[in-house]
């Protein structure tokens, strides 16, 4: 059951912070203002459960002192007990629902992402299944009201990606794709294959939150920035300026080249976001490493080099490797259309398993 003075303290703090924001308490500032109304948007949910919770109890708690008493006619004992077993069924499924909002929130989850692509083994079908998948994040952010931008982009000789980077920006974005990192794996007969056998070919997908000055310093000191002449496939010259950045993080020895603008001052902002991503990502991931020995093998893990994911195009399935999830609508995943069917998967796995982490520790 869930601690009556747990639920109560939430309750208070967010009426408190109702009282704040509407002057009851005096005057407010600004900074405090800003910092308040997050936190009652981020409660906002959970009261609300809770509310949810509190009423239905109270109801189910009046009908058995109703039906314990002898002045109640035969027709309403049914029908308060028809009541009272609908509220026991929902009362549970309103706890966990409590339970799961209360866990401890990734900070990272309602930032954009940075998505990194890079074609892995297979060659030329490798760079076409990694603009497929390209398509597929694109697709799937414009279904959620997200917007992507390309940041870089190295385009194959028959088409596709040999590497592409997007940043995606809207409501929650990270807390979304971040489960979609790792090695995604394709098996299908390549149009260039006469014989019609199968190939398999691999893509990895990088998912970085996008993070802000705030969230990680960067000293001038600490970067070495080398400016060149940006070229196409083959060398071939695509600008006759040297408008190229490419800027190494001494620290970490992190490497970032940007060359898509023509402008030295924009692919240097550009590569400066993604190198800060890219820091700040492996800040994350060494603190996880710490944290989370004892949860490898579970969702969440972050294990780059795993091979999380198989597009079968002869069978029209996907398969997620880590929780086992089968879906016959190959199509419509990579439509981008059934892409949410997947994650959200991932989500109510992850948070499965750390509901079972947080009651084995009480």
């Amino acid at each position: 059951m869930l601690p009556e003075d747990k639920l109560n303290m939430i309750l208070a703090r967010f009426d408190e912070l109702e009282a704040a924001m509407s002057g009851e308490m005096g005057d407010v500032a600004a900074e405090d203002f800003v910092k308040m109304s997050r936190e009652y948007a981020e409660m906002k949910g959970v009261v609300a459960s809770i509310q949810d919770f509190k009423k239905s109890r109270d109801e189910m708690l009046d009908l058995l002192q109703m039906l314990d008493s002898d002045d109640l006619d035969a027709e309403m004992k049914e029908l308060a007990q028809m009541e009272v077993d609908e509220l026991k069924a929902k009362l549970p499924d309103l706890e966990q629902e409590i339970k799961i909002q209360l866990l401890p929130k990734d900070d990272a989850d309602e930032k954009n992402a940075i998505l990194e692509l890079r074609a892995g083994t297979g060659g030329d079908e490798a760079a076409l299944f990694a603009g497929d998948l390209m398509r597929m994040y694109q697709r799937y952010a414009e279904s959620m009201g997200w917007k992507c931008e390309t940041i870089s982009a190295s385009e194959s000789d028959v088409g596709g990606f040999k590497e592409a980077i997007v940043k995606v920006t809207g409501r929650n974005v990270f807390s979304k794709l971040k489960f979609e990192f790792g090695v995604h794996r394709v098996q299908r007969v390549p149009e260039t294959e006469t014989g019609g056998r199968i190939h398999t070919s691999a893509a990895t997908v990088a998912v970085l939150p996008e993070a802000e000055e705030i969230d990680v310093k960067i000293d001038e000191k600490d970067i070495r920035v080398d400016i060149f002449r940006a070229s196409g496939p083959g060398g071939q010259s695509v600008n006759t300026t040297d408008s190229a950045v490419r800027i190494t993080h001494l620290p970490t020895g992190i490497t970032v080249q940007q060359q898509d603008e023509k402008s030295q001052h924009k692919n240097k902002a550009k590569a400066m976001s993604v190198l800060r991503s890219r820091v700040y990502d492996a800040e994350r991931a060494a603190k996880d490493a710490e944290r989370s020995a004892s949860r490898k093998g579970q969702v969440g893990s972050g294990d780059r080099s795993e091979r999380i994911r198989t597009y079968n195009f002869p069978q029209g399935r996907v398969t997620d490797h880590r929780i086992n999830l089968t879906l016959y609508k190959l199509d419509k995943v990579i439509a981008g259309e059934a892409l949410g069917e997947v994650i959200n998967a991932l989500i109510a796995e992850d948070q499965a398993e750390r509901l079972a982490e947080v009651e084995n520790e009480v």
